[in-house]
């Protein structure tokens, strides 16, 4: 798998699904994981898109396979995520790619789309609000007095463990694919997590909404605990031309818990701006 490296920069690692037919120069779709996960949480997605789309799935900086070799105090910036993404674009020959990100994923989307609208085709953002101030750092804290003391408390393992259950999935929720979601989660680097979430807490996506010119689509649950109506309304009243998808759930890790739903929205709506028929 294809590792992206840089003189003076973290080594960024990415994977390639491309089930397209040879011959044809299919678009490239790039797919964002969010906060403590990695390139693997978008397994159940890559049979609904890599038929018709070069799919290309990147570790954020310290995060999955991506190497955690830069300044935890100084490089975990909207900057630095920006250099992340065209460096990657330019591997990918440049340009224009679709863009999909959950949670930070998303996110970051929103800033990159406005920055560089040439590069990016569509927009999709899954389950991402458009800050997190206040109420997140409380919910997720756990009895701690913040969310990084939680994570060095914890440990990663335990505080995915407590994250997942109840925000991001139903206490009913599969057993196996929980223990599967907290083990992969479970392997971040606390450091890097603390570093990343210090970034996220803080960042304010809003004055990038209405420079959002490229089409965007918002694929959310009902009445989600980090991504509300508040959120959702932000966006829309932001970026008037992005389409709104709400899945009946209200639980945060809908790119888990409905990927067939989530990836054939994101299927024909990107199809539908490159004149691709979804269907053989």
């Amino acid at each position: 798998m294809p590792h992206l490296t840089r003189p003076g920069k973290p080594t960024l690692y990415y994977a390639v699904d491309d089930h397209t037919d040879p011959w044809k120069d299919a678009p490239y779709l790039v797919l964002q994981h969010g906060f403590a996960r990695s390139h693997r949480v978008w397994y159940s997605w890559i049979p609904y898109l890599s038929r018709y789309y070069k799919v290309v799935r990147p570790d954020l900086r310290g995060m999955g396979r991506s190497s955690a070799d830069f300044d935890l105090q100084h490089d975990v910036n909207l900057d630095a995520y920006l250099e992340d993404f065209n460096a990657l674009v330019d591997a990918l020959g440049g340009g224009p790619v679709h863009y999909c990100g959950e949670s930070l994923g998303g996110i970051l989307g929103m800033p990159i789309a406005a920055e560089y609208p040439a590069r990016v085709r569509t927009l999709t953002i899954v389950s991402s609000p458009v800050h997190l101030h206040g109420k997140d750092e409380k919910t997720s804290a756990y009895g701690h007095s913040s969310r990084a003391e939680a994570l060095r408390k914890m440990g990663a393992h335990g505080w995915a463990a407590a994250s997942n259950a109840g925000r991001r999935f139903a206490p009913d929720a599969d057993p196996g694919m929980m223990k599967w979601m907290v083990d992969e989660m479970g392997e971040s680097n606390v450091n890097v997590l603390i570093a990343t979430y210090q970034f996220a807490s803080t960042f304010e996506a809003l004055p990038y909404l209405p420079r959002i010119k490229t089409p965007m689509l918002g694929i959310y649950p009902t009445n989600g605990p980090i991504s509300g109506d508040e959120q959702i309304e932000l966006l829309k009243s932001h970026v008037p031309h992005a389409q709104v998808i709400r899945l009946a759930t209200r639980y945060h890790a809908i790119n888990t818990i409905q990927p067939a739903a989530c990836a054939t929205a994101l299927l024909h709506f990107a199809a539908q701006h490159d004149g691709i028929a979804c269907h053989e």
